[in-house]
């Protein structure tokens, strides 16, 4: 029984080790290098979501090169709107 125990909280230990870890390489990931979003309605069409309101694309946003200044004519720019608090 105790040997169960030591497993369990060796595990338990571990997932809180890589949790730790992952989520903010995660985030910053995210937040720096690229996302995945989804474009939804008919704005972007036909280059992007051909069906229509009943059909999305995800595209992943780059932010990379927004960053770099390395945006050429024919990129399709995303802007989010953010709120100040």
């Amino acid at each position: 029984m105790t040997q169960a125990q030591g497993f369990g909280r060796r595990y338990i230990k571990a997932f809180f080790k890589g949790f730790f870890v992952a989520v903010p390489v995660t985030v910053t990931f995210l937040d720096r290098v690229a996302c995945v979003a989804r474009v939804e309605g008919a704005s972007m069409q036909p280059s992007l979501n051909p069906g229509g309101r009943q059909a999305s694309d995800v595209v992943l946003l780059n932010h990379w090169s927004i960053r770099n200044y390395d945006v050429q004519r024919g990129d399709i720019v995303s802007l989010v709107p953010f709120e100040l608090r």
